[in-house]
């Protein structure tokens, strides 16, 4: 593992995987004052979920290193940016810094082996990926769906799911791809049944 100061972007429901693209739309000062920093140095950002609600809430462990690939500033300062994610990391402690943006000293994990499903575990996340399409009333190409590979599948419905911040780190530290696959059918199954109950999350 490979320590590293890494600047934070704390985004609860903002999941980033290695390989994988998060368009963000930067416009509070102090995340602008991060793009800035990032652009005239490694273009490198840390997604991570904070734990509560405030100005500084305590943060979950691990998040993930995104390098900015796409930028567009506008006029009033703001950025659209996009990150494609490099490496998971683990928070060691949270730095003392003069910067608006928090950092953190960071340990860079080493990313798994591209995986790959069993036959039986990608029908299963197709098929309840259908079900919850259909319950929550999204449109979804199934045809460019059934063409992508599986960890691009897997990573992609990880970041766009509306499951709550608790399940989405979830998906985040499962550490294989089966794993990941798995806990997103169960979080569906669950969520499918259980979305319209306010406040249900999957502890």
């Amino acid at each position: 593992m490979v320590a590293s100061r890494v600047s934070i972007f704390p985004l609860s429901g903002a999941l980033l995987f290695p390989g994988m693209h998060l368009p963000l739309h930067v416009f509070e000062p102090r995340y602008r004052a991060m793009v800035s920093d990032a652009l005239a140095r490694d273009r490198r950002i840390g997604m991570i979920q904070p734990r509560g609600e405030g100005d500084r809430p305590a943060l979950f462990d691990l998040g993930c290193i995104g390098q900015i690939v796409e930028v567009e500033a506008l006029p009033d300062g703001r950025f659209d940016i996009v990150l494609e994610g490099l490496a998971r990391f683990r928070v060691v402690r949270e730095l003392d810094v003069a910067t608006p943006f928090r950092q953190v000293e960071a340990e860079l994990l080493a990313n798994a082996p591209a995986g790959t499903l069993a036959l039986a575990e990608r029908a299963s996340l197709e098929l309840e990926s259908r079900r919850f399409a259909e319950v929550q009333g999204y449109a979804v190409d199934w045809e460019s769906v059934a063409r992508l590979d599986d960890e691009t599948l897997v990573n992609g419905i990880a970041q766009i799911a509306p499951f709550d911040p608790a399940s989405k780190q979830a998906l985040l530290e499962a550490d294989s791809l089966s794993d990941r696959a798995e806990l997103i059918v169960q979080l569906m199954q669950f969520f499918g049944r259980h979305g319209d109950e306010e406040g249900r999350t999957l502890q």
